[in-house]
């Protein structure tokens, strides 16, 4: 059942916050999530044990140190 009087205007006032709030939150996980990613692939280590690696700046074919 829905409510017999619905007042759109005074609704949207009470409920500004709260979906400010909401909105807020999820702006901050997306930031921390891009964050996080970015530190993981900056720290991220290189394979190791092949006998030939691919230079990832240049595309070429070098033998393993």
């Amino acid at each position: 059942m829905s409510a017999p009087d619905t007042n759109i205007e005074k609704q949207t006032k009470r409920h500004i916050g709260p979906l400010g709030g909401i909105a807020l939150a999820l702006v901050t996980v997306g930031l921390l999530y891009f964050g996080y990613v970015a530190f993981l692939s900056a720290n991220g280590t290189p394979p190791e044990g092949a006998a030939v690696q691919i230079d990832g700046r240049t595309g070429e074919a070098v033998a393993a140190e």
